[in-house]
């Protein structure tokens, strides 16, 4: 997730920053997907095939070029898919160039920042001039670079898109927002590390949680935050809103203890809440959970067996592919429902 980010801190040459700045049509990916360029490496993907070879061999004509000309420094391509690289998408694809010097990386360092901390922001980058890029925060404010943006109107709801300025010049808009999808995993057994490695590369943040702090692996993803607790009903009550639990602990007993706390939880219904095991587990929780004064109408929002159904192979690996799978159907599914007006939202609530 964001490998290129992460991986222009540690640079320690130029790269060139390639993004969709806009597509029409059908194409490989959508607007905003970014990669980085070095001479030896890429990071990241803008897909396609063909199309990201093509944009490799313009980002890497551009690192080998001497001159200091905007050309060198930015630019930004239109490609049609069909015509030009023979692919079957048939869509057009825009995409920026932009040299990132070494040493250069502040606005980065701290838009890597400000996405650990929740925050969204959007970087503005002309093309067509080598002013310095920059970077505003949710309402237009100024982070880094010009004091003011060189234009008014911009739509902050909008996906990576291209405006022009009073002057007619190009610029890329493109909006950093964090990851809203968020799971909190109880168990770092088998399976649950096979789940973090599975989500590792994925658009979510993970609390992985577990009292026995040992059995966590001494290099994690970039997405994934360690709560080594004996407490861990603490945690499902500091939970967000839209947070997905996942328990599957070492004992049944946490499990189920875990499983009325997340069931207690004054949201019901919001979120997901999934439990390792067979149905025969379900139906000796769903009989303790009741006597404990759990609803059935609580009791039907628990996953168990967790897992896309057709997929019946126990090892861990195969356990978390389809549960990973799972998870981003929920998460689909709650993105498309927060993108909907608030109206909208209502009524299907």
């Amino acid at each position: 997730m964001n490998d290129w980010l992460t991986a222009l801190s540690g640079l320690d040459g130029p790269a060139i920053l390639v993004t969709v700045a806009a597509t029409h049509g059908s194409a490989p990916r959508e607007s905003g997907a970014r990669m980085l360029v070095t001479a030896e490496r890429q990071f990241d993907t803008i897909g396609g095939g063909h199309l990201e070879l093509c944009a490799c061999n313009a980002a890497r004509e551009m690192l080998a070029s001497p001159g200091r000309e905007i050309q060198s420094q930015r630019r930004l391509e239109r490609l049609p898919l069909g015509p030009t690289l023979g692919q079957c998408c048939g869509g057009v694809v825009h995409l920026s160039f932009e040299r990132v010097e070494h040493g250069a990386h502040g606005l980065f360092d701290r838009l890597q920042q400000r996405s650990r901390d929740g925050l969204s922001s959007w970087r503005l980058t002309a093309l067509d001039n080598a002013a310095a890029p920059l970077l505003l925060d949710e309402s237009g404010r100024c982070l880094a670079g010009a004091a003011e943006p060189p234009f008014a109107g911009i739509d902050f709801d909008a996906p990576c898109h291209l405006m022009r300025d009073p002057a007619g010049a190009r610029w890329l808009v493109d909006p950093y927002r964090p990851c809203h999808s968020q799971l909190f995993l109880f168990g770092a057994g088998h399976v649950g590390a096979a789940i973090v490695r599975a989500l590792a590369d994925l658009p979510c943040r993970i609390v992985w949680i577990d009292e026995r702090e040992d059995m966590f692996p001494a290099r994690l993803p970039s997405n994934v935050t360690v709560e080594a607790s004996d407490t861990p009903e603490a945690l499902v009550d500091a939970a967000p809103a839209d947070a997905s639990f996942l328990v599957m602990t070492h004992s049944h007993a946490l499990d189920q203890r875990l499983a009325e706390r997340i069931l207690r939880r004054e949201d019901t219904g919001a979120g997901w809440f999934g439990l390792i095991g067979s149905r025969t587990k379900r139906i000796q929780f769903e009989r303790r959970l009741r006597a404990r004064g759990i609803a059935q109408e609580r009791l039907s929002a628990m996953t168990c067996p967790i897992g896309i159904a057709g997929i019946t192979g126990k090892e861990p690996a195969t356990i978390a592919v389809a549960v990973v799978a799972q998870l981003l159907q929920v998460w689909e599914a709650q993105q498309a429902l927060a993108s909907r007006p608030a109206a909208q939202r209502e009524q299907t609530g």
